[in-house]
Order: structure tokens, then C-alpha cells, then sequence
């Protein structure tokens, strides 16, 4: 295949990967009079911000610090978001002619509901400000040369051979593989003998399997308020029961988690006491059965999957000591072993990633190679379900380009 040689003068940074932070290093480099090249493997940039909160593109979240990230070194994105605030994001946002609207706990989308709007803020920035972004280019490898790095890929079966002085790695995680995702960043700080933190799905339905399977098959598509927790974590949001286990906004969370052979535990009617209701309800009318009270709080086809583990016929008044504290236990401790998950082709984000000790805080620059940056997902750095690795997006692309 025939090589082309560009001259290391005509860009200061080459970015791969044309994501959320590799779009918003390259606009914010713009800002400060640099040229940058942003290399990005699909046919268009953008690619999960586009199918983000069902297209819809959960943006950033109004409560984001970095109490909501998973990393081994927890303050290690405090200085980022120092640099670039949840209201930086909104200001942002707001110039460029996207007001946001908030949802539930803080999460923020677009008033358009429309993820393409928050990706043509980005190309029309790119366009204005002179940054070259080009598609199909699979980038293969990168070599560290004396006056920086040489940058080969191929676009179209023709390898190009690139020189510049500075390289920003935003290609992302392992996620969803038919959107591209790929393990580039992670294989190059490898190469460069930079620390690895062990990867992982997060933000991931959870499989169930063997005895149990059936129970939860039949109960696919109820959806309940929960709050779900193990000894790291506890989330209060909706779980979705799925034909193959759980899914829904609090399983997500508490999937970051939670490791393979652990236990979760779900309290089915969280900020309510599950005795007392009972309580109440059997002095008014004790003759009521069970079955017919829990299908007041649940549907009637979870109160009737409950037969087998509860007296679901017998009356209120007829229920022993022994019988409601079986009820509490249940409903308030009800004890999921999740066979695995759902893998990375249904995972919203990567866990683990570029080790943070091999990194300076303040620039998101390699210690050991002067002049290579990694952001975003490849990192390890992982905010929970709700707008917040978008805003660890915008802040690394944001402090990475300042240090161009």
C-alpha cells in the first residue's frame, strides 16, 4: 500500500477517536489558535453520542462531582472537573444554541430531545474553527519518533503515515462493538508499558440463570421502584425484570459494583415499612388476602409470581408472626446471585481502563511520554448511568486541550 508523508508542522495534535471528548478537545484546541486532526474510524463522528439516552443524549448531570466516578484513585478527576464544570458544559451548551432540560436526579437532555443536535454543535464548531476531522480512518499504530510521533492508518486500503508532536488517544472503551468500539487506547499504553486497571462491563443488565430463570421469564417487562445495594454501593431507581434477569436504571449502577459470584440485595418497597402497611390494612379489613393487597402495591402478576415464597391466600388477619417477618424478609431483602451479565455489546460504559498513577491530573498527559494524552472512556475513570461520563467526556477533552 502507498505511504503519504505529512509534514509535522501542519497539525499541533492528532486526536483519535471523534467521541465526545476527542470532539470537545478538538473545538477547545480550536479556541486557543491550535489546528488539530481528529481521526475517527466510523463513517461519521459522534456514533454514541447519537444512540445515547435512546437518541436523545443524556448530556451532563446537574449534581456531577467526582463522588458519582469508580476509579482507583478517587480524587484523581477532582482536578478535571475544577477546570471544567457541570455549569461550563451547560454555558457551553447554551452559546452554541442547545438549552437543556432536567428529567429525573439531575440528568440533563437536550429541550430538542435530539442527540444529533448536541453532535452538530461539534462538527459546525470543527468546521469554523479550521480542524480537520476525517472518517474511515482506522488508525493502526503509533510509533514515539525524535521530534514526537509518527501516526499510521489506513482509510479506503491506503495506509497514511502521519508526523506530529503531539497525540490525544480518545478512542473510547470496549462497549458496543458494532458502534466501533475498540481496545486502541488500552493496546497503546500497553505498548508504551503504561498500567492497565483491570476492564470490565459497567452499566450492565445482569444475567440470571438455573433454577431461577424461569421465575424471572415470567415476569418480563415489570418494572418497580426499588432501592438495590450491596456493601460498596445503593441505588434507589426503577430494576426491569427481563427474560434473562434484571435490568432497569438501578441494576445498571449497582452492576458497576458488583463483581461475579457476589450477591445484591433489593428492597422491593424502599421508604415504606412492608409490616405496618399490613398493619393498617388488616384492622380495616382483615379478611382481605394477601395476594390481594400486595396486587394494590405491585402488579397482579408479581404479587402471584410470590406464591411459593409467601402465604399470597392467606388473610391479613390470619398471618402469623412468623409469616410477616418471612414478608419483610422478602420484600425488603430480597437476595439476587446474578449468574454474569450482559456483556459489553449491551454495557453503557466501560469499568477499568488506562491506570490514573500514569497520568498527571492536571493535564491528562502521559508521565512516561511527553506529548500523549488519553481521555474519556479509555481511561480509568467511570461515572454512573445518568449524564456523568458525558461530563468526564467534556472535562478531559477540555483540560487535555489546554495543555496542547
Amino acid at each position: 500500500m502507498p505511504a503519504n508523508l505529512i509534514k509535522q508542522t501542519d497539525f499541533d495534535a492528532i486526536i483519535i477517536g471523534g467521541g465526545a471528548c476527542g470532539l470537545m478537545c478538538a473545538v477547545q484546541a480550536g479556541f486557543l489558535g491550535k489546528r488539530t486532526l481528529v481521526l475517527e474510524k466510523n463513517d461519521k463522528v459522534g456514533a454514541k453520542i447519537l444512540i445515547s439516552g435512546g437518541g436523545r443524549c443524556n448530556y451532563t448531570n446537574l449534581y456531577a462531582s467526582s463522588k458519582q466516578f469508580i476509579s482507583q484513585n478517587e480524587h484523581f478527576s477532582k482536578s478535571a472537573f475544577a477546570q471544567w464544570t457541570v455549569d461550563d458544559t451547560i454555558s457551553f451548551f447554551e452559546t452554541y444554541g442547545i438549552e437543556g432540560k432536567e428529567k429525573t436526579l439531575g440528568q440533563l437532555f437536550p429541550t430538542s430531545d435530539k442527540a444529533r443536535d448536541i453532535v452538530k454543535v461539534f462538527t459546525d464548531l470543527c468546521d469554523d474553527l479550521g480542524q480537520e476531522v476525517r472518517c474511515e480512518a482506522d488508525v493502526k499504530s503509533i510509533e514515539q519518533t525524535a521530534n514526537g510521533f509518527e501516526v499510521i492508518y489506513e482509510k479506503h486500503g491506503r495506509e497514511v503515515k502521519l508526523q506530529t508532536f503531539k497525540v490525544v488517544i480518545t478512542a473510547g472503551g470496549l462497549p458496543i462493538q458494532k458502534m466501533g468500539a475498540t481496545d486502541f487506547g488500552l493496546r497503546t499504553a500497553r505498548k508504551f508499558d503504561m498500567k492497565i486497571v483491570d476492564t470490565a462491563p459497567a452499566l450492565v443488565p445482569l444475567t440470571i440463570t438455573g433454577k431461577d430463570q424461569q421465575w424471572y421469564e415470567q415476569l418480563s417487562g415489570n418494572s418497580i421502584f426499588c432501592r438495590v445495594w450491596n456493601d460498596r454501593a445503593s441505588f434507589e431507581e426503577n430494576i426491569l425484570f427481563t427474560h434473562w434477569g434484571l435490568s432497569g436504571p438501578a441494576i445498571l449502577q449497582i452492576s458497576s459494583y458488583w463483581k461475579a459470584g457476589e450477591f445484591i440485595y433489593i428492597d422491593l418497597l424502599p421508604n415504606e415499612n412492608i409490616i405496618e402497611l399490613i398493619n393498617e390494612e388488616r384492622e380495616v379489613n382483615g379478611k382481605k388476602i394477601l395476594l390481594n393487597f400486595l396486587s394494590t402495591i405491585y402488579t397482579r402478576k408479581f404479587a402471584e409470581a410470590l406464591d411459593g415464597y409467601l402465604p399470597i391466600e392467606k388473610n391479613l388477619a390470619s398471618l402469623s408472626k412468623a409469616d410477616l417477618e418471612t414478608i419483610a424478609d422478602l420484600i425488603h431483602n430480597f437476595k439476587v446471585k446474578p449468574a454474569g451479565d450482559k456483556g459489553y455489546d449491551k454495557a453503557e460504559v466501560m469499568r477499568g481502563g488506562v491506570s490514573t498513577d500514569e497520568l498527571s491530573s492536571k493535564s491528562l498527559e502521559a508521565k512516561k511520554i511527553p506529548g500523549l494524552f488519553f481521555g474519556g472512556e479509555c481511561v480509568d475513570v467511570t461515572g454512573w448511568l445518568g449524564g456523568y461520563n458525558f461530563q468526564w467526556a467534556w472535562a478531559s477533552g477540555f483540560v487535555i486541550a489546554q495543555n496542547l
